[in-house]
């Protein structure tokens, strides 16, 4: 039976992380001949090259780069152990990891966890990026929960539940017109009407997609943004609409 030296991949991680040999040999204290042959060992171990050694320096490889993803995971839960373990005053002595997915408003994940991040014993550690990544990293065990707002279907090979835990309003906001005394009519009003939207792939914008598409409506996109935060700061600066729930304004 194969096992795994986490030394080895933490030597590999330092080394794609800095890009080079020298400044990883750097970081970790140790000789670069020997950081090299450590790097060999690991090679070796999983039966593949894990860099491509070239004119431009260090390369991953396609292996590499699988490696990577998972030592990432890894090392962070190591890091995680570590200072779990090794806390001498008593508190957090657990730690809960919480995905967000970049549509997802701030103000709503703070809500969320207002209560537990009152809680001398718990360490909540929150990563956002893409749902998809997300998922990918709760499914290995890298994440203890992700907030999503989007209903997911069950998958029992990935072994993935979701539960809505709370429903918000959305509206479409913007800044006061100079000289406009006629009431706006919803949906008639956004015919040709610039706006600010989540990406397609956020469920917002599929729900609003589908109701202009029974409204009959053709409004104009000026703009996108994945992250409500950027969608905020849109809705201040430009002059079109932007749909976003409340709690984001």
């Amino acid at each position: 039976m194969a096992f795994l030296n986490y030394h080895h991949l933490r030597y590999f991680y330092t080394i794609a992380t800095e890009g080079s040999l020298t400044r990883a040999a750097e970081q970790l204290n140790i000789s670069q001949s020997a950081l090299s042959i450590q790097l060999k060992k690991l090679e070796e171990s999983f039966g593949c090259a894990l860099f491509d050694c070239g004119h431009k320096g260090l390369v991953l490889t396609e292996e590499g780069r699988i490696a990577l993803d998972y030592a990432e995971t890894i090392v962070r839960c190591g890091d995680e152990l570590l200072q779990t373990l090794g806390n001498r005053d008593g508190l957090y002595q657990r730690v809960l990891r919480v995905g967000a997915a970049a549509t997802l408003s701030r103000n709503f994940q703070l809500d969320f966890l207002r209560e537990v991040l009152d809680d001398t014993e718990v360490q909540v550690v929150v990563r956002t990026g893409p749902l998809h990544e997300l998922l990918a990293e709760l499914d290995a065990h890298g994440l203890d929960v992700v907030l999503a707002n989007q209903t997911l279907r069950s998958d029992h090979r990935q072994r993935i539940v979701s539960h809505r835990i709370s429903e918000q309003a959305v509206s479409l906001v913007g800044k006061p017109r100079r000289g406009r005394r006629k009431p706006f009519h919803f949906p008639s009003d956004l015919e040709g009407q610039p706006l600010i939207l989540p990406t397609a792939d956020a469920a917002i914008r599929l729900s609003f997609d589908a109701l202009m598409r029974r409204a009959g409506i053709h409004p104009v996109v000026a703009a996108e943004a994945d992250d409500m935060a950027m969608l905020r700061l849109m809705a201040r600066s430009g002059s079109a609409l932007t749909l976003v729930p409340p709690v984001v304004v």
